[in-house]
C-alpha cells in the first residue's frame, strides 16, 4: 500500500528537523564498539521476526510514554530505525522536542540492513519480510 500524500509530507517536514544516518555507518559504528543505544521502534510484531543486534524494543506508539524511563541521559547517543525510515524519523523528531540531544534516525531502516546482508538476530534472518513490502 502506498503512502499517503500527507503522511509523506510529515515525514519530509520531521527529516528536516533530525539527524539522519545510513545502514553502513551504523554498521560501522557497531563494529567499532561505538558506545549507543540502537532502538527498534517497530511493532511487538515487526520485531519478532528478526531484529538488529543489540537494539532495544520500545515500539513507536509508547516511545514518548517510555523514554525517559529508558533513556534516562537526554545527552545519550541513541539510533533508532524502523521498517525503512519514516516512523524512526517521526520517533527522532519526537525525541528532539522531549530534550534529546543526539538522535539519529537510520535511513533505511530493516529494509535497507538486511538488504545489505548484515546480521541480524531474533526470527528469521532470511532478509526483509515480504508480508510487510511497505512497512516504512
Amino acid at each position: 500500500m502506498p503512502h499517503s500524500p500527507r503522511f509523506l509530507a510529515l515525514v519530509d517536514a520531521a527529516r528536516a528537523e533530525i539527524t539522519e544516518t545510513d545502514v553502513e555507518a551504523v554498521r560501522q559504528r557497531m563494529a567499532s564498539g561505538e558506545p549507543f543505544a540502537l532502538v527498534d521502534v517497530r511493532e511487538a510484531d515487526e520485531w519478532d521476526r528478526g531484529h538488529l543486534p543489540g537494539a532495544v524494543h520500545v515500539a513507536r506508539g509508547v516511545l514518548e510514554r517510555d523514554a525517559e524511563s529508558t533513556f534516562r541521559d537526554l545527552d545519550a547517543p541513541l539510533v533508532l530505525y524502523c521498517g525503512g525510515g519514516y516512523r524512526s524519523a517521526l520517533a527522532a523528531q519526537s525525541l528532539g522536542a522531549m530534550g534529546y540531544t543526539r538522535v539519529e534516525s537510520m535511513d533505511g531502516g530493516w529494509r535497507a540492513w538486511t538488504e545489505a546482508g548484515y546480521d541480524t538476530e531474533g526470527g528469521s534472518s532470511d532478509g526483509p519480510d515480504p508480508a510487510s513490502p511497505g512497512a516504512r
